[in-house]
């Protein structure tokens, strides 16, 4: 059964999900996700986990993303991207001196209100579809963490490209909305290419096409997800079926940290934190 990740060059249109969809139907696995959503406007970067490697998806969620994006000044719209309604459109007096002056007051942790066009759920409720039936209701703000925010290029006097670094849950509309709503004109996203998801980069990333055509072949293997963290592997058999068996190990002298644990044979285990000598594991990943 195929096991690994795949790192989609989503192409626009396609929602994360239809993604997976697709993958799941090439690769005839039902296990399939994806490390982290991507509105259907965009393309870029998007880690899928297939067969065993799925339990490893909350590990991609949570890190950081890099974007390249298309800054309108101007306009306004009700999803803050230009899919949606036009709600206001004014004169743009700032330029790029203007432009990059503001975006100083979005590095490091912001607060964003989640938009009505987006998955958060109220009450139970998703607000996109709240926001279909009309409706409006008030979102808390949530921090988040803009790492690196620089200015690109102006691509004409409205249209602009930032490069974004940032934390998991910022949208990156709501980014340009309120950099937009700082310079008194209004801002909304034209275009969104995720650049970068745990770890990966667009020069690793392939098509559908890709995986139409070579399967299983480009699946890599789920250690990859971890290699920010140094590798150990297990000196005996009996600390090896410890392992195994959930059980803490002893290794004195292991620094403390995470570390990638692989088994005699060579096979990815789990990912464990080493603490005064001990290793515990924090998710294990070996079949049954």
């Amino acid at each position: 059964m195929p096991n690994g990740i795949l790192i989609i060059d989503k192409p626009a249109g396609w929602t994360s999900m239809d993604v997976c969809a697709k993958i799941r139907g090439i690769l005839r696995e039902k296990r399939v996700g994806h490390g982290g959503t991507l509105d259907p406007m965009a393309t870029g970067v998007l880690p899928v986990f297939v067969g065993r490697a799925t339990r490893a998806v909350e590990f991609a969620e949570n890190g950081r993303k890099e974007y390249a994006a298309g800054l309108r000044l101007g306009l306004t719209t009700d999803t803050q991207d230009i899919t949606g309604t036009v709600l206001e459109t004014r004169p743009v007096t700032a330029g790029r001196e203007e432009l990059g002056a503001a975006l100083a007051a979005f590095r490091g942790e912001i607060s964003q209100i989640p938009p009505m066009y987006s998955a958060v759920k109220i009450q139970g409720k998703k607000l996109y579809e709240l926001a279909r039936r009309g409706k409006e209701v008030e979102r808390k703000p949530r921090p988040v963490t803009i790492y690196e925010l620089e200015l690109l290029e102006a691509e004409s006097e409205t249209d602009f490209r930032l490069r974004c670094l940032c934390s998991k849950g910022t949208y990156i509309r709501t980014l340009c909305h309120d950099i937009g709503r700082a310079l008194g004109c209004g801002g909304t996203l034209y275009s969104l290419r995720r650049t970068m998801a745990a770890g990966f980069t667009l020069a690793e990333a392939v098509t559908l096409e890709d995986v139409q055509e070579r399967g299983e072949a480009l699946l890599r293997p789920l250690d990859s997800l971890f290699t920010q963290h140094p590798a150990l592997t297990l000196r005996s058999p009996g600390q090896e079926r410890r392992v195994r068996c959930g059980n803490p190990i002893a290794l004195p002298g292991t620094a403390d940290g995470t570390y990638r644990i692989y088994g005699q044979e060579g096979e990815f285990l789990c990912l464990s934190r080493g603490e005064g000598g001990t290793l515990t594991s924090i998710k294990n990943f070996f079949g049954a």
